[in-house]
């Protein structure tokens, strides 16, 4: 069992000032591969100074010379792109030969497309008597989720290095293999020391301290609802900027006269890939009563296509879930689902045949689900989807727009044009069309308790700068 052992701060490896240690298991075969050491409040204190001790340097440094360390950074990555591969494998479960193009392959290349709007920082804008500027906003905290590790790390640290500013980030506990390679290939890459700084350990432990300490000034969270409410209370004494990207219950429409086959193939697969747990996972998919059984039987024939199974096996299309604790919360959703009435089309609670053990879940498909119903409302961060009929387009944007939640959202219709009178009127960061699909060119965010602020493209730069306005006489 490999020992994460040490710290990264400063530019070093260092001991945690604590002695405590967790293991880190193996979805697939719930065995423990690594023992990851435990930060405590002086371990944030010691990272947060090194990263204020960095920023005026980092800071200052040329755009051109920063975008020399991120591209440095990025050919790194694809000489470690193997390591990566299988970190993401052994912590999240994700079948191997699904690792690159859905975990790995775009955060490398978004370290080179930030890398290329480093110059932004510099642009001057003046008007009349009016210059307006912008600045790194100096020491962030960042606060990654387990579901897309190497991802989400990378769609926080990319843009605040590129703007100027430094960072101490913290990686879920069930994923810390990751954020530790990162670490190592800043550290070769040439990266200064103290812009970037790991901590590893536990939220419940940390987290309120990494976002209430007096010398951050931005924290970064990406992770549950709940959990976000509690970060922007402990950043709010302060006045901290907070971006976060939360919880979803994205719908998906689907029109009469749409693609039937493509759309519910589409809709199914975007559900069961990485086991559901993805956070603009389109779980709810709104069609037309005059389709619906059809939508129900072709949303069967594709889930039932799956294979669930070895993430090291090539024939796997789904693996087990990230843990053996969130595979207990999402069975008790199939069976709230059971129990609220709703048709048990395929899936369920019991374990997958052949699959004794790991945090494998069956894919599962709902009909007959309505409004009212705790799965047509509440995150279940798994592959479950549930099948909701409406009687007309104006009554499906009420549906899908009626939650709490305003992450993602999509639509498939006769053509491009009707989808697209029908994606203005949702209420969501995002709306796919068409079967369009996630890039790192599209701003991520939400609407409502989906979160603040934005990730990727220009504007996930933007969120790590200052706007400076001089006025002269």
């Amino acid at each position: 069992m490999r020992p994460l052992d040490k710290l990264y701060i400063g530019g070093k490896w260092v001991a945690p000032s604590s002695s405590k240690s967790i293991d880190v298991i193996n979805p697939a075969t719930e065995q423990a591969f690594l023992s990851m050491a435990c930060a405590n409040e002086t371990d944030v204190d010691a990272a947060v100074a090194a990263a204020r001790a960095a920023f005026p340097i980092w800071s200052q440094t040329p755009a051109a010379e920063r975008k020399r360390i991120l591209l440095a950074v990025a050919d790194e990555m694809d000489n470690r792109l193997e390591d990566l591969i299988d970190a993401t494998v052994s912590c999240v479960g994700i079948p191997r030969h699904q690792a690159f193009d859905f975990q790995v392959g775009s955060p490398i290349d978004a370290v080179r497309y930030y890398a290329g709007l480093c110059g932004i920082v510099d642009e001057v804008h003046e008007e009349n008597n009016v210059i307006i500027m912008r600045e790194p906003i100096g020491v962030c905290t960042l606060i990654n989720p387990w579901n897309y590790p190497f991802m989400q790390l990378i769609g926080k640290v990319a843009p605040a290095l590129a703007a100027g500013c430094t960072v101490v980030a913290k990686p879920a506990e069930q994923t810390p293999l990751l954020d530790v390679i990162v670490a190592e290939i800043f550290d070769k890459a040439g990266l200064p020391a103290g812009v970037f700084n790991l901590v590893l350990g536990i939220g419940a432990e940390i987290g309120n301290h990494m976002c209430s300490h007096p010398d951050v000034d931005m924290v970064s969270f990406t992770g549950s609802t709940g959990a976000g409410i509690k970060v922007a209370q402990a950043a709010a004494p302060s006045v901290k900027r907070v971006c976060q990207e939360l919880g979803g219950k994205s719908a998906f429409i689907i029109t009469e006269d749409a693609d039937f086959e493509a759309a519910v193939r589409f809709g199914t697969e975007n559900v069961i890939l990485m086991g559901g747990q993805t956070c603009d996972a389109l779980t709810r998919m709104l069609v037309p009563a005059s389709r619906y059984e059809e939508a129900v039987t072709i949303a069967k024939r594709v889930t039932q296509e799956q294979v669930i199974g070895d993430p090291l096996d090539d024939k796997s299309t789904i693996g087990p879930l990230a843990s053996m604790m969130h595979r207990e919360r999402v069975l008790n959703y199939i069976n709230i689902g059971i129990e609220e009435g709703a048709r048990l089309v395929t899936g369920g609670p019991d374990r997958p045949e052949g699959l004794d053990i790991g945090a494998y879940v069956k894919p599962t498909i709902f009909a007959d689900v309505t409004s009212d119903m705790r799965i047509a409302s509440e995150e279940i961060f798994g592959p479950v989807l549930s099948i909701m009929k409406y009687e007309t387009v104006d009554e499906a944007i009420n549906m899908a727009n009626d939650s709490e939640f305003g992450l993602s959202s999509a639509v498939w219709a006769k053509d491009k044009v009707e989808a697209l009178k029908i994606a203005k009127k949702m209420q969501a960061g995002q709306c796919f069309i068409q079967g369009g699909y996630f890039t790192i060119n599209a701003p991520f965010g939400g609407y409502k308790q989906s979160g603040n602020g934005r990730e990727w493209a220009e504007h996930g730069l933007e969120e790590y700068l200052e706007t400076k306005a001089i006025i002269s006489g």
